[in-house]
């Protein structure tokens, strides 16, 4: 567990005063990015039934916290980890047209996480899902939806200089487009991560994209669950964190897989057994609506918005004593 506190670091707000502004952050982005993506505001489930395989595999490792309910014939429960699966069908269930969607608050337990500056065990963002068609299954497509978000997350830095007077704008006028193997080639020798922050910190935003597929170094940039994201159509938007000097990842989004994708995905990573789910078998018959979404970190989108050294200052959750000790000893406090 790695926490950094940058030398002199001081909050700018009192506790109540940074929930002030964290609930200003999260009322300004959400009104802003429904409209501007078209999208309608929704409930979403905190768990799902382990064998309808809505739940998502993140990088493919993570375990799900469960439990068996015992009024429902010992049926066992995942907390979700996010909701990408469960938006597509809840599109089909709402009859959705195309180019309509919907967003909801996505509330999650990732107990594998390893809690640091940017990272918790309780996980809050906006998930939302829009319905495509085919014919938008490109890369012009994902980024003209990827400038619509970032154009939003631009118009919420400006309206925060508003409410802060002494505050700067964060955001470059233009986020920059690069995949996965064109950052592996314009820095070889690094790691992934470190990649991604120097390409954060040149260009203050990037979108990068074809997350997931083998690299020409043999390697993935790093892995994505093989069911959801189209590897060929996804991306992360990173921006620079000058606080921590780092690169901040503030969504990962995509186009969604079509029965094809799925299929070839699902051989290239030796998953094949999740066609028995009922999800992905209605995939492969072309049952679910061609779709792109994402989740935006709720807290993250605060912490980077606010200059927060650390999350904790943003988000009520558990941390370890240590970390709460060192951070106090060091006159950050957490929520």
């Amino acid at each position: 567990m790695k926490l950094v506190i940058p030398e002199d670091y001081k909050s700018n707000e009192d506790l109540y005063r940074t929930q002030v502004l964290i609930k200003e952050i999260k009322d300004y982005f959400q009104i802003n990015l429904a409209n501007n993506l078209n999208l309608k505001r929704v409930s979403a489930p905190l768990f799902v039934s382990s064998k309808s395989g809505l739940n998502d595999n993140l990088n493919g490792v993570e375990k799900p916290v469960s439990f068996k309910l015992a009024e429902a014939d010992n049926e066992q429960m995942e907390i979700v980890h996010s909701l990408a699966k469960w938006k597509r069908f809840a599109l089909m269930e709402y009859k959705f047209k195309s180019h309509e969607g919907l967003y909801t608050d996505m509330n999650a337990i990732r107990a594998s996480e390893e809690p640091d500056n940017t990272h918790s065990f309780y996980v809050d963002q906006w998930d939302w899902e829009l319905i495509i068609d085919k014919k938008d299954r490109t890369e012009a497509y994902l980024k003209r939806v990827v400038d619509t978000i970032y154009r939003t997350m631009k118009s919420l830095d400006e309206y925060l200089c508003t409410l802060i007077p002494t505050r700067s704008k964060l955001l470059k006028d233009q986020i920059r487009f690069i995949t996965s193997e064109e950052l592996l080639q314009k820095y070889p020798n690094k790691t992934a991560k470190e990649r991604e922050r120097l390409a954060a910190k040149e260009y203050g935003a990037i979108f990068l994209s074809q997350i997931g597929t083998i690299l020409s170094n043999g390697d993935k940039h790093d892995n994505r669950a093989p069911d959801y994201d189209d590897w060929l159509l996804n991306g992360d938007i990173i921006v620079y964190n000058p606080v921590l000097d780092d690169a901040l990842e503030l969504s990962s989004m995509g186009i969604r897989v079509d029965s094809f994708r799925l299929n070839e995905q699902l051989k290239q990573s030796g998953n094949l057994d999740r066609l028995k789910y009922d999800y992905h078998r209605m995939l492969l018959d072309d049952k679910l609506p061609q779709t792109i979404g994402g989740g935006i970190g709720q807290s993250r989108l605060c912490m980077f918005f606010l200059q927060k050294a650390h999350i904790g200052e943003v988000q009520v959750s558990y941390w370890p004593d240590d970390q709460r000790r060192t951070l106090a000893n060091k006159g950050i406090q957490l929520l």
